[in-house]
């Protein structure tokens, strides 16, 4: 078999592992598979404090103003004022800066607070789902470009769920822009790379790249082939972990254009040079769900212990300057749940910053 032939029957088993490996009876049904980055957690918040984008309106004082960050893209900016270090928080997948209204302006007595809301949501613009729109370092970049256009220097950045990737992106790319980085249950394989546990999105895009580099011709064909073969491995890897893990999900509903966009628009984050705190909801409270099924909830909290603590444990050994906190039980908005503890964690840990 030639080089090219074996490309193709690579390209085409991974085209259809998919569907088959989706159609096993022991699944869910196909619509509620439809994970995407920080959904899995926001979507299932216990304490029923999630509320759709656009049915998040103000709650606090503040300013708001709108920013610039390309052409035809302006990003919602919200100010709750104060004085010393900046902080800018970040909200999770489907959420906007007003998810902070009740906690952000605690911190303005001792820091200058800001909220961004990500592209794509609430009062944000809401540009085209394609050519890279939505890709990490787009939102990163989006960031950065709201601190150079307001002239904040050196903040720290907090995100919660999927703003992780926004945190990660930002500072394995540029540390010396922030002086540090809070992640509000927020780290997962999308803002820290974990091979042992692999996304199946992220393993997706891999594949495609290399079937992409071969197909435009040019390259190392040889070496680009095992590259592939070793994607489709992890890819196959990522398949099965997730085909497990959905068997104790409840049902969530398909994602959007632009979720599908953030999705595949992940990257792998190995390396972060700089001061983070890492809160974890270690288990998540699962309490209200499953009532009656203790079996299957039972199942759930033990899945979910494994996974997270593995991604402490992972993040901690990864990212040496970085200070872990699991808090059991609570809620993925942990920073509504266990209000007072992380708001204590954060205080402790701006205060050893430079």
């Amino acid at each position: 078999m030639s080089p090219w032939s074996k490309c193709l029957s690579l390209s085409m088993i991974f085209v259809i592992t998919v569907p088959l490996a989706r159609s096993q009876p022991a699944q869910l049904p196909s619509q509620q598979r439809s994970w995407n980055l920080g959904t899995k957690q926001s979507f299932l918040s216990n304490s029923g404090q999630r509320r759709d984008a656009a049915a998040q309106t103000d709650s606090s004082t503040h300013e708001t103003q709108f920013v610039t960050v390309e052409e035809g893209v302006r990003l919602e900016v919200l100010d709750w004022g104060g004085i010393g270090r900046p902080l800018i928080f970040l909200a999770g997948n489907g959420d906007t800066a007003h998810a902070f209204d009740s906690f952000a302006p605690k911190f303005t007595d001792q820091n200058h607070v800001y909220g961004i809301t990500r592209k794509g949501f609430g009062a944000s613009s809401e540009p085209a789902p394609m050519n890279g729109n939505y890709s990490a370092d787009s939102l990163g970049d989006d960031v950065l470009a709201v601190m150079k256009v307001l002239r904040i220097e050196r903040p720290v950045l907090v995100g919660h769920s999927l703003a992780g990737e926004e945190l990660s992106s930002v500072g394995s790319r540029f540390p010396n822009k922030v002086s540090g980085l809070i992640y509000l249950d927020a780290v997962a394989s999308w803002s820290f790379y974990d091979p042992a546990h692999p996304q199946m999105e992220i393993e997706m895009n891999g594949i495609k790249k290399r079937i992409e580099e071969i197909e435009a011709g040019g390259v190392d064909e040889q070496g680009k082939l095992r590259e592939l073969e070793i994607a489709i491995a992890r890819f196959e890897t990522a398949l099965h972990q997730d085909n497990e893990d959905v068997k104790t999900m409840p049902p969530l509903p398909p994602r959007s254009p632009i979720q599908a966009a953030i999705n595949f628009g992940a990257e792998k984050y190995t390396s972060i040079p700089v001061r983070a705190l890492a809160i974890f909801a270690c288990p998540h409270d699962w309490s209200h769900f499953f009532p009656n099924d203790p079996e299957r909830r039972a199942a759930r909290i033990s899945a979910d212990t494994e996974a997270c603590s593995a991604r402490a444990e992972s993040f901690a050994h990864g990212v040496p300057t970085a200070s872990v906190v699991r808090i059991p039980n609570a809620d993925h908005y942990v920073h509504r749940s266990n209000e007072a503890q992380v708001f204590d964690e954060m205080r402790k840990f701006l205060s050893t910053l430079p």
